[in-house]
């Protein structure tokens, strides 16, 4: 059985008794429920219906159809009202996505989530890869750099990072600590392992700085974070994140030219939903209690 339409045309018939009447419940021509009725009676090989002057009556057969369309069209209801009911709660998977240098604000702000709505599952998802949300990859992505264009997005303002650049204080003991832009050439950096990475503060630092004296290299930023934690060489790191590491210690203050606009992005079609604003509103008063922006 492959035709519901069919199915919920014989259901409204048994239930008005009449076409006229299943007709007005469905709003569509007697004619159309006619035909329908027809049809199912042609593909199921038996009479669903007695007609009579008052109307139609369900035979049998018809009557063991009707339960059955009776139970699924009362899950449909039910499906319906859990789906919808899913629109306007805030739980269930909340999926949230950004760069890996981001994660000490978003599992702050995740975790904090979760108390105020218990029922919620955060799953936070890291990569240098843009999310695709019209797939329905994330309902919301923190983003850093030019505003995202995709079509269909709705892209807010969030912040700027600051960003300056650190060393341990292994490192200082055992190379020192620059004192001016002209001696940073005489020491070892931790970067990114592609020279040509858009990142600002790359930029900045590959125009001062000979790229064999980057002499630790990685893709992921918490293992470039760790290795200027561990002494490896001098690096680029957020303020925040530096904070709470109390053996860093600032070589240049944060520059307006490293830092790079943030981006809260999610998808027109859940941007409305009561999970995805409960979240927006709930981040943004996060990152304005940390001062962020």
């Amino acid at each position: 059985m492959n035709n519901w339409d069919e199915i919920r045309t014989a259901l409204q018939v048994a239930r008005q008794g009449t076409v006229s009447g299943a007709a007005e419940v469905l709003g569509v021509h007697h004619a159309t429920v006619i035909r329908h009725i027809d049809s199912l009676e042609n593909r199921l090989g038996v009479k669903l219906f007695q007609r009579h002057a008052r109307g139609y009556t369900a035979t049998e057969a018809g009557e063991d159809l009707m339960r059955v369309a009776q139970t699924t069209d009362d899950q449909f209801q039910q499906l319906e009202g859990r789906i919808k009911g899913r629109g306007a709660s805030v739980s269930g998977e909340l999926l949230v996505t950004s760069l890996v240098t981001f994660a000490p604000l978003m599992v702050k702000a995740l975790a904090s989530f979760q108390d105020q709505y218990p029922e919620v599952i955060a799953r936070y998802l890291t990569d240098d890869r843009v999310f695709r949300l019209e797939y329905g990859e994330a309902h919301v992505a923190l983003r850093a750099g030019p505003s995202p264009d995709e079509p269909d997005n709705v892209v807010q303002p969030f912040a700027r990072q600051d960003i300056a650049l650190y060393a341990s204080r292994s490192y200082i003991a055992q190379y020192g600590a620059p004192q001016s832009e002209a001696e940073l050439p005489l020491h070892r950096f931790v970067a990114h392992d592609n020279p040509e990475s858009r990142a600002p503060f790359q930029r900045w630092l590959k125009a001062r700085v000979p790229y064999d004296r980057v002499v630790f290299r990685s893709v992921d930023g918490r293992v470039l974070e760790q290795a200027v934690i561990a002494g490896a060489g001098i690096g680029f790191m957020g303020v925040l994140e530096a904070q709470q590491h109390p053996d860093l210690q600032q070589i240049l203050p944060p520059r307006e030219e490293w830092s790079a606009p943030l981006w809260l992005v999610t998808h027109v079609d859940l941007h409305r939903t009561a999970k995805v604003q409960a979240f927006l509103k709930h981040i943004k008063a996060v990152a304005s209690a940390e001062s962020i922006g």
